[in-house]
């Protein structure tokens, strides 16, 4: 079953292996390993109908909630069909989205060398093993991200996310503008975004 906007809303949702009745209820769970907020579902299953014909599977989706503090779960992996949130992780944010470590995205942008990260979708590409080890490539789908091949712009692992980094800091590190996850988290992550998905990006300039 393919669900709309209304459906999904609607439909109990998963985190951290307890059932959430709602994104409200959701949002009280250590202040964050929730589910996101209802707008950026809903801006992320748009995103999937519109990009439809270049998205070959539409099984699972990622959305980056970067409305959300970095020392947040505000990573989301979505079941599409069942209506749930399978994942929750933490996840970096460029340099260049937040030049005073502050935790929060505050710009972002398509230039190369800017550090920044971008908003909108991604098509996942392929894996590869690069300098952060396994690695997935992006296609920028819309112009605020189309340069993202070009940027080196790739999901990995890095050593500078981690719980106890969010837990002592209240954030976690800065990449270049990448999608960087926890090293234990990272090859559940290259699995379930598997090629040929949506990864969605929600945030805001400050």
């Amino acid at each position: 079953m393919k669900l709309n906007r209304r459906d999904f809303l609607g439909a109990s949702l998963v985190t951290g292996g307890a059932l959430i009745a709602s994104p409200a209820m959701a949002a009280s769970i250590v202040g964050s390993t929730a589910a996101p907020v209802s707008g950026v579902i809903g801006e992320a299953l748009a995103a999937l109908e519109r990009h439809a014909g270049q998205v070959s599977y539409r099984d699972r989706l990622g959305i980056a909630d970067y409305t959300a503090h970095s020392g947040k779960f505000r990573f989301h992996i979505v079941d599409v069909d069942g209506g749930k949130i399978i994942r929750s992780l933490l996840v970096s944010h460029g340099r260049g989205s937040d030049p005073a470590n502050s935790g929060f995205a505050k710009r972002f942008s398509n230039v190369p060398g800017s550090n920044a990260s971008s908003r909108g979708s991604y098509l996942c590409g392929q894996e590869y093993v690069g300098q952060h080890g396994r690695s997935r490539r992006l296609h920028g789908l819309e112009a605020q991200n189309d340069a993202a091949y070009e940027r080196a712009i790739v999901i990995h692992g890095a050593d500078y996310v981690d719980v106890a980094m969010a837990r002592d800091y209240g954030r976690v590190g800065r990449s270049l503008g990448c999608f960087a996850f926890e090293r234990t988290e990272i090859a559940d992550v290259l699995e379930l975004l598997g090629e040929g998905r949506l990864l969605y990006t929600a945030g805001q300039d400050a």
